[in-house]
């Protein structure tokens, strides 16, 4: 290849970061726009940005750390980061960070690292989130193994700030044989969708009439879930507001309530 060749061959890369920046810096409130600009599948492929868009514009101009695992591009270092790149644009003063099982630390920048490990090792996880510190907003876009998001989120969800978000993409692999998952049992712990339909009731564990129940950490502290086609967040929090049933007439029998609805 000619010298003009190889000059060209690594200009083409910083000059779409160029333009992809410039036109960022135009879009940087509009997560959709970001989205396409970055070619991010997050949007097209899939449907996530206005999710994404309802619960992150809050948040927008805080100094947060979100840490995104799956970076993409599979085994070509230079290839990938975009999401990471959006949300480095969406959150002017974020802390962005990566975990990839692959090298992917040609794709980093200012205001964005990437560490390489397996999303599978809860020693590794909390290694990286030692390193970055606090937790605001933890995304797994990793390798959707329904074993690998149920470690993962029991590794890094104890170590999310309160307030923090933390997100489940394609949770349609729940249903997927291939992923682990299953279409038959829907309510099996193993799956995703089935490790985190059981933590609902949890969101209500206060109300609980069982002697001696004993909350769990995630029945304490995730304040809502809310769950989109192949999409879950979940908030946290402190869930301590306390039970709701001394404003209920009852029974010498507690559990059955007396109502004046027919």
């Amino acid at each position: 290849m000619s010298t003009p060749s190889l000059v060209k061959t690594h200009l083409k890369p910083a000059l779409r970061r160029a333009r992809e920046q410039i036109r960022a810096c135009l879009a940087r409130h509009d997560l959709t726009q970001l989205a396409t600009i970055f070619r991010t599948d997050k949007w097209n492929a899939h449907w996530y940005i206005p999710h994404y868009e309802r619960y992150f514009q809050p948040q927008r101009v805080r100094p947060l750390n979100l840490l995104e695992i799956g970076v993409g591009g599979y085994e070509d270092p230079r290839f990938g980061g975009h999401s990471l790149r959006m949300w480095k644009a969406y959150f002017p003063r974020a802390r962005i960070y990566g975990i990839d099982c692959y090298d992917k630390r040609a794709l980093e920048e200012p205001r964005i690292r990437i560490f390489q490990g397996r999303q599978e090792d809860p020693l590794f996880l909390q290694r990286v989130a030692k390193e970055i510190g606090r937790l605001d907003i933890v995304i797994d876009d990793g390798s959707h193994a329904n074993a690998h998001v149920i470690t993962t989120f029991e590794a890094l969800f104890p170590l999310l700030a309160d307030g923090g978000i933390y997100v489940v993409e394609d949770t349609e692999a729940s249903y997927w044989p291939g992923f682990g998952g299953s279409s038959e049992d829907l309510t099996t712990p193993k799956t995703t969708m089935g490790y985190f339909k059981r933590l609902v009731d949890g969101l209500n564990h206060a109300e609980f009439l069982k002697p001696g129940y004993q909350p769990s950490s995630f029945d304490q502290h995730i304040t809502a879930m809310h769950f989109s086609h192949n999409l879950l967040f979940i908030f946290k929090g402190d869930n301590s507001e306390g039970s709701n049933i001394l404003r209920h007439n009852t029974t010498t029998e507690p559990w059955v309530l007396k109502s004046s609805h027919p």
